[in-house]
């Protein structure tokens, strides 16, 4: 049995539109960002630190609300800004988290407590 010419074109057409379709499905991020980048250009730009830790925190209950990946440096930068705001108890468990959930960061977060509690000392 042939197909016959047709019947060949639907096929063919319906192969090429599933394959253009499936091409313009963008994939799903590893990390939700949010607005974890301008916060940082705003760090770097010497924004209110206030207003970064608010952004920061609300970003991170719509990341956990999606059941989201924290991208790295995330709670890096949330705890450089505790710091800066004398919060230094919850700039250690930002760092703590960070170093959990992205071990490769042990070294410097280890660096950054080590800093913090000779700081203090001081």
């Amino acid at each position: 049995m042939s197909i016959t010419y047709p019947a060949w074109r639907t096929v063919a057409g319906l192969l090429l539109g599933s394959v253009l379709l499936a091409g313009c499905n963008s994939p799903k991020t590893l990390y939700q960002w949010e607005s974890y980048q301008p916060q940082v250009y705003g760090y770097l730009k010497g924004d209110a630190k206030e207003e970064q830790v608010t952004a920061l925190e609300r970003d991170l209950e719509k990341i956990k609300a999606k059941n989201g990946a924290v991208p790295p440096g995330y709670h890096a930068q949330l705890g450089l800004l505790y710091s800066s705001l004398g919060k230094d108890d919850q700039m250690i468990q930002q760092f703590r988290t960070e170093k959990a959930l992205f071990p490769e960061s042990a070294a410097y977060m280890d660096f950054l407590m080590s800093n913090a509690s000779k700081g203090a000392k001081q």
